[in-house]
Parts: C-alpha cells; structure tokens; sequence
C-alpha cells in the first residue's frame, strides 16, 4: 500500500469509473488496474465490485478512500513542514573546519550576523587525518578539509568545492641563513631539524616530496599539528616546518620562503552531502565560504 494506490482508490470512489480515473491521474486505464490489483493483494476484503459494467468500490474501499483523504492530508502537511525547513534562510548551519582554516575563515561568517536574516552558526574545530574528514559530514552539515595535490579525489556521496589552493611555504627564523635567499630548494633544508604534523596528515606528502627530491631522510624533531605552537617553536630556534602562506597568522619573528622542486599546495576544499546542500540556509553559508576564501586570499597577498 502506497501514497499512489490509496489516491487512485479515491479517485476511482469520487469519478465512478476507471477511465475518468486515469484520465484525472494521467494514467492509462491498464496502470490504474494493475495499481489497484496491487493494492487489493494484501488486503483480506474486496475494495472494488464490478456494477454493470463500472467498477465501484465496495463498503471497505470507501472506507479505505477516505482514509485516503487523511493520509493525503497528513503527508501534504509534512511536505509542507519539510519545504519549510529546507528554505527557512535563518536556520542553523554546523561548519566543522581544522584548525588554521577554522582560524582563516571562522571570525569572517562571525562578522555582522545579529538581526541580519542570515543562518545561525554551529561551528566546530575537527583536526583529523584525511580520510577521516568524509565520515564528519554525517555530523556537520558543512566540513572544511584540506589535501596535497595529486591526492585521490573524495569518495561518492560527498560533494566537493575547493575554496583555495595554498602555497605551503619554508618557515624559518628571520636569523636563519636561508632567510636572505627568495626560494629554497630540498637540497638546502634536508640537513635542518623538522617540525611536521603527525602521520596521516596532509602535510605530511610535502615533507615525503622533500626528502625524496634531496634523496635523504629528513631529521624530524618535533610533531604538532597547531600551526600557532609551531611558529613559536619555529622562532625558539627548533627547527624548520612547512607554514600555509595565506590562513596563518604571519608570525614577526619568521619568514617564510617558497620551496622549489617539490609540489608544496594543499588544497582546502569544503565537503557536504548533496542532501544537506538542498537546505537554503547551508548554501547561503557555503557562498559565504567561498567569499571568506577569496578575502582570506586578497588580504594576503596584500600584505
């Protein structure tokens, strides 16, 4: 029994016939039997009897059709809420981001919110390994990761825009001797002390580039996943690390310098489920998002 069957039930008991039926249902006369055979099959009593040459509905397909009429009414009325909900521009939205993009992005959606119509914010901090931003999307309606170049793409069933693609840069203390050159190459920071991200993080695939490209080993010191901590790190003298050049805080004490030879990117792409996306109030909040990534960007290079 369906939301079909019991309408073509009542159709059937209000027109008098199975072609004026049909006709109001744009069926052919065949469908609208063979529905009806269907809705007769676990049903103890008839619901139809032949009257001449019309069929009509017995006692118990009356009943049934206007129980019909209730469930129409019922399921008309969820549509309505669940159209509500979809389109409601002022709903909350949950975001879950890392922590630098969550740094980058988060005071911007904050700004100039109250009284202003827009969704309500959820937001959250989830620093995770890669393959572990996709399962955060059953949480969160909009999940902000990020992925070295070449990385496979996100499985199905997610949706995926990149918001930016960013350099990753040499931090350095601005004493350092490689400071006062405009690049750097694998070469020249292999026999330094490292700070890098732990295992599985994206960052991890341009550290690997790095001691690939200078064919040793790099001497990784320190593991901390908190930019901020490794810019004071960094500046303490423990080591070089690989800094974002646009959603980190420029440190005073550091300079940053290109790396050459190897791909240094990470791509920072905003995942959803195409279901949550259908919701008003989350795409307002990912256009939002992309309009943060292109002032992140712009303020930058600015600078």
């Amino acid at each position: 029994m369906n939301e079909r069957q019991l309408r073509i039930l009542r159709e059937l008991g209000e027109l008098g016939s199975v072609t004026a039926a049909a006709e109001a249902l744009s069926m052919t006369p065949s469908a609208v039997s063979q529905q009806l055979q269907l809705l007769q099959r676990p049903i103890p009593v008839p619901l139809t009897e032949r009257d001449g040459r019309r069929l009509v509905l017995t006692e118990a397909g009356q009943a049934l059709a206007a129980a019909a009429v209730e469930v129409e009414t019922a399921l008309a009325r969820a549509r309505h809420v669940v159209d509500e909900f979809v389109e409601q521009p002022d709903a909350e939205v949950s975001v879950a981001a890392f922590h630098s993009a969550a740094s980058a992005f988060f005071p911007i959606l904050l700004r100039d919110r109250a009284g202003s119509g827009l969704p309500r914010l959820a937001l959250a901090d989830q620093d995770v390994a890669r393959d572990r931003f996709p399962p955060l999307t059953r949480e969160y309606d909009l999940v902000i990761a990020h992925h070295p170049d070449h990385a496979p793409p996100w499985p199905p069933g997610v949706s995926a825009a990149t918001l930016l693609v960013e350099p990753l840069d040499v931090a350095m203390p601005a004493d350092h001797p490689l400071a006062a050159a405009r690049r750097v190459t694998p070469r020249e920071v292999a026999d330094q002390p490292w700070i890098t991200v732990h295992d599985g993080f994206p960052l991890m695939a341009t550290i690997d580039g790095i001691s690939a490209a200078a064919n040793r080993r790099l001497d990784i010191v320190h593991r901390i996943n908190e930019f901020a901590v490794v810019a004071e790190v960094v500046a303490a003298g423990g080591g070089l690390a690989l800094m974002p050049r646009w959603t980190v805080p420029r440190h005073p004490a550091l300079v940053l310098r290109p790396l050459s030879g190897v791909p240094a990117r990470r791509h920072i792409d905003v995942l959803a489920r195409p279901e949550r996306l259908a919701r008003r109030a989350v795409r307002t909040v990912l256009a939002e998002l992309h309009r943060a990534a292109a002032a992140v960007q712009g303020r930058r290079k600015a600078s």
